[in-house]
């Protein structure tokens, strides 16, 4: 056994000799997700993963190289035609050989890259996205804000330190119209994979004060091109889709688009462009509020013209009108002081007769009034007379009381041994109860 065993050196060695005789493991094109990128020395180490698309577990791993040679060519083909360079989260189709090395081991050799590949990949998680925010009804929500005639209270959302936010500031607070703007930024981070949450972070500081903005601008842009795909986010763009101030999307450059672009109320190409814009609805506002002064103020002359006119007929006929008002009402004043006398006479004349009746009548009401009264009153005296105890007493009746002077109507109340008086038509006789 000794005799016939390898060192590690000729071991080696047959493996990289079956590694190089397998036709299936040279220049093979091969789909996988970059899990982590870096550079050294002008040559690239790519990272690749394939993840399990039921629970996100990786199920398989490698490590690829792209040699400087290699990546000085394939970094701007791959640049120009995404946009972006590669970076973490990417799914990317490269063309890969394997070789095998008896000092430094297995290694994935990068010999080209298909960058359609990836703008399809791109483009369908884009497409994804926004159906689902279609299906769940909010993907038109933010873009169906009323926007403001001049939003000038803006919070703007980016990096403190990019070159488009600078540009962004010093274009909106130094226009040539003077038009005052107030910009408060809420710091967030604008390219890699934490891009997505930071900017969401910074939404929700700006919910805080909703009240006090007209509208929200997100901006990125300046320098080389970097990383784009951390704004390719669905809880990101669901959260501009709702958010309850109309957003202006400016990320990029003049060439770079993202799902935040589909649907933010307002979508420009690049940081000044959002400026711009910005100015833009100021200006025009400037120019309907100088047409409407300018209409405003020829309407006042046209208004003030005619008064003049008005005014100048008014002096005319206002004291020849008031000459034949005045003439009018003297004559009815004078036929009015001739006819009041007389109108005097007549209805005093007429009140008097009315008088004099009056008092006709009510002597002749007092006195059947006084004759009713009289024959009432002899009714009622015959009444009386009729119902005199007295009389009833001389028709044969008898009052019965006790010894306390009441009257006994009920011989239910006697009792034996009680003494009585009876009154009778003439005198009265005092009995005592036996049975």
């Amino acid at each position: 056994m000794t005799d016939s065993a390898l060192s590690l050196t000729q071991f080696n060695a047959r493996i990289r000799q079956a590694v190089a005789a397998e036709p299936l493991l040279q220049q093979q094109w091969v789909v996988a997700e970059i899990s982590q990128v870096g550079l050294n020395r002008g040559h690239c180490y790519i990272d690749l993963v394939e993840k399990d698309p039921a629970n996100g577990n990786t199920v398989a791993k490698l490590q690829a190289v792209a040699w400087a040679s290699t990546y000085a060519r394939l970094a701007p083909k791959f640049e120009y035609a995404t946009g972006q360079r590669f970076a973490a989260g990417m799914k990317v189709m490269l063309l890969l050989s394997v070789n095998f090395h008896e000092q430094y081991g297995l290694k994935a050799v990068v010999s080209d890259i298909n960058p359609e590949f990836t703008l399809g990949e791109m483009a369908r998680l884009r497409r994804e996205i926004l159906e689902r925010l279609a299906r769940e009804g909010v993907l038109e929500m933010n873009r169906q804000l009323p926007l403001p005639d001049v939003p000038q209270r803006i919070a703007v959302i980016s990096a403190s330190t990019a070159a488009g936010y600078g540009d962004f500031i010093k274009q909106l607070h130094q226009n040539p119209h003077r038009l005052q703007f107030y910009t408060a930024l809420f710091p967030a981070i604008m390219q890699g994979q934490n891009s997505a949450d930071s900017v969401r972070a910074a939404l929700d500081r700006v919910m805080e004060h909703e009240d006090a903005f007209d509208c929200v601008v997100i901006i990125r842009g300046g320098g080389a091109v970097d990383d784009l795909s951390g704004f390719e986010n669905y809880d990101l763009a669901a959260a501009v889709a709702q958010f309850p101030l109309p957003v202006v999307v400016g990320i990029g450059h003049e060439r770079d688009t993202t799902v935040l672009d589909f649907v933010a109320a307002q979508s420009v190409k690049t940081p000044t462009a959002a400026a711009q814009w910005l100015l833009t609805r100021g200006i025009d506002a400037l120019a309907r509020l100088n047409a409407l002064s300018t209409a405003l103020a020829a309407n006042a002359r046209e208004i003030l013209g005619h008064a003049r006119e008005q005014l100048t007929y008014f002096n005319t006929a206002i004291p020849a009108t008031a000459r034949r008002h005045i003439d009018t009402h003297r004559l009815r004043l004078q036929n009015l002081q001739q006819s009041i006398p007389q109108a005097a006479r007549t209805r005093i004349h007429n009140d008097t007769q009315r008088l004099d009746r009056a008092v006709e009548l009510i002597h002749a009401a007092t006195r059947q009034a006084f004759a009713r009264e009289n024959i009432r009153l002899q009714n009622l005296a015959d009444k009386i007379h009729l119902l005199e105890p007295q009389n009833t007493l001389n028709r044969g009746y008898a009052l019965v009381t006790d010894t306390d002077g009441h009257h006994i109507t009920n011989a239910e109340t006697l009792h034996s041994g009680q003494q009585l008086t009876i009154t009778l038509r003439q005198g009265q006789t005092n009995v005592t109860v036996n049975n």
